[in-house]
């Protein structure tokens, strides 16, 4: 998808932006000295900035969830409880313990409290299970758990194989513990029960936390293989606190409204440390609702949503309503919200700002929409190159000299962060993972880079549009397909909600045939001519997909990231596809078909040449 000219940012472009700015200036300047200083001396983090903001607000409402409110001051008394108690169990700082509790106050204040200790909190996926579930908890020797009663079965089912001191497994009721404590199920310690006696000021522990020092192990979402525990230290809160948060600029008067999870780092990172930026609430819920979202939202007088891209498509399927603008939301942080919808999401919701922004739980460079523009990660000031990337060889492309090539503006390449004192490498728990991220003798002798794994397109001013991710893109017909590319252009079709692109093999042919999953709008159904139509006038041909599969809802992990790897097992045998409809565009023809069992198993015997 060739970029427009209107998304080509210019010094022209940047200056009509200036005015705006300047009022922002100040916080934004002591944000990203905040955010890029590199001092191992001073305390920060998460439980330090909570802290700060109780001091200088202590009356402001925190966290808001269902009938439930928490002052700052309510709120830091009961996480320092928290920490207090399991200081009084021996955890100190750099020990792991476990948290799996669903969106909800418990969740967020057993974080802080341990935080406040340096204790890091292991954020494991609540819809885990199984061997999954057993793999997130081992590997990263916990020596504690905390469990919300909705997630205990998960736990017990594989309690066998976990490797963890049964003495300390804490429970916490489904329900507002702090009234209503309830009984734990044998085995399992209350720690509602267990705080109420103890100390509610703020442990000298806070003032020991450094830049350094661990906060989360974040996962990477598990759309295929198992998940990894991607490291996040204090210093890496503070980039987003400082370069997010404050260029965010949220106020105590502000409310932010967060449905994603918080086992994720968008909403635990991102939404919830520009709250803390500003002395600002947070309102909660337990999971996204997009029939509801916009009745909480004025329910809690929200100015302000954390979003990724494909809630904002959910949020564009419902059937308009004259209260779609009505409501004091106009800013929104996040990050994936596609071009194809940027505009109609605004225009539709009355949303003035999007904070767009592009980082990663395990990586060293970001990006954020500080200017405002459309359609763009936004801009950043750390180190980082974007470079000539050979997708057959799923390598970047060497000069005679050996080293990469970096792109230039309106050309696409791979995005790698420079590794140094101020952009370090924080890495996985695997010393294997870490060692394939990294790449050395980039520019220079000795010099190391990240690879993000991410195609991005140079558009001017460090400013970036995010394309593809490396292992999104298949080979066909001697060409390579981008996955995004070839979804954003079927989802701008007028019939489709969704489409979730990849390659499929087909037999006595070399590479991979584009496949697509579609959903249709509701109350629409899908026009196959005009379809084809439209995919043939914006794609090249080898871009076209040869199949379709009808799906009335796509699978998504917590986060709303496709589950891409089922439906690549699955590919376009019928017997696989859950009796739902597969198309084909067979070679020849000008229309998308049924697919049947007998044509299957001709295209499989070869009788067709694709």
């Amino acid at each position: 998808m060739p970029t427009s000219h209107a998304d080509v940012i210019s010094p022209l472009d940047v200056a009509r932006k200036i005015p705006g700015l300047l009022r922002k200036a100040p916080r934004m300047i002591k944000g990203l000295m905040m955010a890029n200083s590199t001092d191992t001396s001073t305390p920060l983090g998460l439980a330090w900035a909570f802290e700060k903001s109780t001091q200088e607000h202590p009356h402001g409402i925190a966290l808001y969830y269902q009938d439930q409110q928490f002052s700052y001051s309510q709120f830091n008394q009961w996480a320092n409880r928290i920490a207090h108690h399991f200081l009084a169990q021996g955890l100190k700082k750099g020990d792991v313990a476990v948290v799996l509790i669903e969106n909800r106050p418990e969740l967020l204040v057993t974080v802080l409290g341990l935080a406040k200790i340096g204790v890091v909190s292991a954020l494991v996926n609540t819809s885990q299970t199984g061997k999954v579930l057993t793999h997130s908890i081992n590997l990263v020797e916990p020596k504690a758990i905390i469990v919300g009663a909705e997630c205990v079965q998960a736990v017990t089912d594989v309690e066998a194989e976990l490797t963890l001191d049964s003495t300390q497994r804490y429970w916490l009721a489904d329900a507002p513990t702090l009234e209503k404590p309830g009984r734990a199920p044998k085995g399992w310690r209350s720690l509602a029960k267990e705080i109420a006696d103890c100390p509610n000021y703020n442990p000298p522990t806070t003032q020991k936390n450094f830049r350094p020092d661990g906060l989360f192990y974040v996962y990477t979402s598990g759309t295929t293989g198992l998940p990894k525990a991607a490291v996040f230290n204090n210093g890496r809160w503070m980039k987003a606190y400082g370069g997010f948060g404050y260029t965010f600029n949220l106020n105590a008067d502000d409310v932010l409204y967060a449905t994603l999870p918080f086992y994720h780092a968008t909403a635990m990172v991102v939404c919830w440390s520009s709250v803390l930026a500003g002395n600002a609430g947070i309102a909660i819920r337990r999971k996204f609702s997009a029939s509801e979202f916009w009745d909480d939202i004025r329910r809690y007088n929200a100015s302000a949503f954390g979003y990724v891209g494909e809630l904002c498509r959910y949020l564009l399927e419902k059937p308009a309503s004259e209260t779609d603008s009505q409501h004091r939301a106009t800013k929104m942080v996040g990050n994936g919200l596609r071009p194809s919808i940027w505009g109609e999401f605004k225009t539709r919701f009355g949303v003035e700002e999007v904070a767009e922004l592009y980082a990663s739980s395990e990586g060293n460079v970001g990006f954020t929409n500080i200017f405002n523009f459309d359609n763009t990660v936004g801009f950043s000031p750390m180190p980082y190159a974007m470079v000539k990337y050979d997708k057959e060889a799923e390598a970047p492309v060497r000069d005679s000299k050996g080293s990469m090539i970096k792109v230039k503006r309106g050309e696409i390449g791979l995005l790698i962060g420079e590794i140094t004192d101020k952009t370090p490498f924080d890495g996985y728990t695997d010393s294997v993972k870490n060692a394939g991220s990294l790449f050395t003798d980039v520019f220079k002798k000795g010099d190391k880079y990240f690879n993000t794994g991410d195609l991005m397109r140079e558009i001017g001013f460090r400013h970036a549009q995010f394309v593809d991710r490396t292992g999104d893109t298949f080979r066909w017909k001697g060409e390579n397909v981008s996955t995004t590319e070839v979804e954003n252009i079927m989802t701008a079709h007028v019939d489709l909600a969704e489409a979730v692109v990849y390659g499929v093999e087909i037999a006595n042919t070399n590479g991979r045939a584009g496949m697509a999953a579609i959903t249709p709008h509701e109350g629409h159904e899908v026009n196959f001519g005009t379809l084809l139509a439209h995919v043939k006038a914006e794609l090249p041909a080898y871009a076209v997909p040869l199949f379709l599969r009808v799906k009335m809802a796509m699978e998504t992990t917590g986060t709303f990231k496709y589950q891409k790897s089922g439906l690549k097992n699955e590919g376009f045998d019928p017997a696989k596809t859950s009796n739902e409809a597969v198309y084909v565009l067979l070679p020849g023809t000008q229309e998308y078909v049924l697919l049947t069992a007998e044509m299957y198993a001709e295209i499989e015997a070869g009788a067709y040449r694709f």
